[in-house]
């Protein structure tokens, strides 16, 4: 079967965390970069990657690379790639996005533009035609310039990964999905071990980790555009694809998530999030302040997205301050318990009253954040039977 190479994005900051991902499902890691893993994989390859990865944006298939400083470059470049070993005669093609670092031509309309036109002119000589009908099934390109190299690849995902479909009701600032479940991965936490979101909005973090710990796959229900290429991936594959993430599901699974909130409407929409994505069965949510979270057990984990300045309207630092402060007098409570937090907040550590072990930089969307790392100690190895 053919390989590629395929490029899947992800959130800067959670490369090692998607790298350990690729390698677990079972593929080669070709090159990592901000923001970015490349790996080979076949037709299989694209298909499990989509339905399985949890925190990758998508998964792109290159078609080429290639230097470029003018325009002319550009489209020289581009014709010369083998587009018609992608695209059928009626493919509907465009590039969806243009994206430039460090390089001459920096203008994403006309980047795209430029490589549309040079795509038809190769697509032209390829299939005889003089017009293209489009009538076909879509094929979305991107493109990305890093110090004047130009890579171009099929975007076989559509809807970018974070959707998983459980999230139809919303709160303010919701963190995504992927970035949740790279957070969550980024800590020892694991599914026999008590988890705690304080201000858990709409439910992700806690319905990723009962996704997790359930052994379901995150794409598993939904779709993917190159469903629709079935010259370049058997559609076989993609059944055989789901079938292998269901029989990889264990809805009995025992766990301890609970989710916490002051807002009784992000409550409600948590708990309708946690049904559609089929895990209300393994997270408690209750509608309970930050002051009065406890927890009678030990070795627990509190991981969670708190309010930050960007989130609240201006003049809100007094509340923010207090919330954080709230925060780190219930954490001083908990007995041996762990805690993890991303936020933009400048005064976290001074307001928690707390020094983390360390920090990472992540990028939410467009702000610039820091996941603060409080771990406590392990728990004691439990003892094997005789």
């Amino acid at each position: 079967m053919q390989t590629y190479e395929l490029i899947a994005p992800c959130h800067f900051g959670l490369e090692s965390v998607l790298k350990r991902e690729i390698y677990d499902i079972g593929y080669e890691i070709l090159d990592v970069s901000d923001g970015r893993v490349t790996f080979e994989g076949d037709a299989e390859a694209i298909v499990r990657a989509n339905i399985c990865l949890r925190t990758a944006e998508r998964i792109l298939l290159k078609v080429g690379s290639f230097h470029a400083v003018t325009y002319e470059d550009l489209f020289q470049g581009t014709m010369a790639l083998p587009w018609e070993e992608f695209l059928p005669r009626d493919a509907r093609f465009w590039v969806a996005k243009a994206a430039s670092v460090k390089s001459a031509l920096f203008s994403p309309s006309d980047i795209q533009s430029v490589m549309k036109k040079a795509m038809v002119e190769r697509m032209k000589r390829r299939y005889a035609l003089q017009q293209f009908p489009e009538t076909g099934d879509p094929y979305p390109i991107r493109v990305f310039l890093m110090k004047d190299e130009v890579t171009a690849a099929l975007d076989t995902t559509g809807d970018s990964l974070h959707k998983r479909g459980y999230r139809l009701k919303k709160v303010t600032a919701p963190i995504a999905e992927n970035l949740a479940a790279g957070l969550i991965m980024l800590t020892p936490w694991r599914p026999d071990r008590i988890l705690v979101d304080p201000f858990c909005g709409s439910g992700t973090f806690l319905i990723e980790a009962a996704m997790m710990a359930a052994g379901m796959a995150p794409g598993m229900r939904r779709h993917f555009t190159a469903e629709a290429w079935g010259h370049l991936i058997d559609p076989a594959l993609w059944e055989d694809g789901r079938e292998e993430a269901l029989d990889n599901v264990d809805p009995h699974v025992e766990t301890d998530l609970q989710g916490y909130d002051i807002d009784p409407e992000a409550i409600a929409a948590a708990r309708d999030n946690a049904r559609l994505a089929g895990v209300d069965h393994l997270i408690h949510f209750q509608t309970r302040p930050v002051a009065a979270l406890s927890h009678p057990k030990k070795y627990g984990f509190l991981i969670t997205n708190p309010p930050y300045g960007e989130r609240l309207s201006p003049g809100d630092e007094k509340a923010v301050a207090a919330l954080y402060g709230q925060l780190g007098d219930a954490y001083r409570k908990l007995d041996s318990w762990s805690m993890y937090l991303i936020t933009s907040y400048a005064d976290c550590e001074k307001q928690l009253g707390l020094k983390a072990a360390r920090n990472r930089k992540i990028y939410n969307g467009m702000i610039k954040t820091y996941f603060y790392q409080f771990p406590g100690p392990k728990p004691p190895a439990r003892k094997r039977p005789q």
